[in-house]
């Protein structure tokens, strides 16, 4: 690992954010290794939510796929990698609500979660596997949101 692998590996796990992707993994029941780059695989998790392939929460990836899944996906590791790297810049877990806002601002843009999410357009679309769908107006949105029928 390099220096600056190591500060985040530390960084996260004072932050606490770390802390939390293994209690989540616990509570998915997953089954922890060590990945590349301070990074930790936790996979098998068996919680239905969220709905994606992978997510991260500090150093910790969760996956429902086995380790495999990302030994085949270095492209995908180095997506939720950039998002590792987002917990250290944000101090750990005030991401997590900030991801959320993102989140619901790319679903009324676009319809898709990660679309107009900057956090996974700094992590970029295309190595986390999302098709970039266009904006809609916002004025179609919300006349549809908040149309009586």
């Amino acid at each position: 690992m390099s220096g600056w692998q190591v500060l985040k590996l530390v960084w996260n796990t004072v932050n606490l954010s770390t802390v939390m992707g293994a209690v989540v993994g616990v509570i998915g029941r997953a089954r922890f290794s060590r990945g590349p780059r301070g990074l930790f695989y936790a996979n098998g998790y068996r919680l239905g939510f969220p709905v994606a392939s992978a997510f991260t929460i500090g150093n910790v990836i969760v996956s429902k796929h086995d380790r495999a899944y990302f030994d085949e996906r270095p492209v995908l590791v180095k997506h939720e990698e950039r998002h590792s790297w987002q917990y250290f810049c944000l101090f750990g877990l005030p991401m997590l609500p900030l991801y959320v806002l993102a989140v619901a601002w790319s679903f009324l843009r676009t319809g898709c979660p990660a679309s107009r999410n900057p956090f996974e357009r700094l992590a970029s679309l295309t190595d986390g596997n999302y098709d970039e769908k266009p904006v809609r107006p916002l004025g179609q949105i919300l006349s549809q949101t908040f149309r009586r029928n």
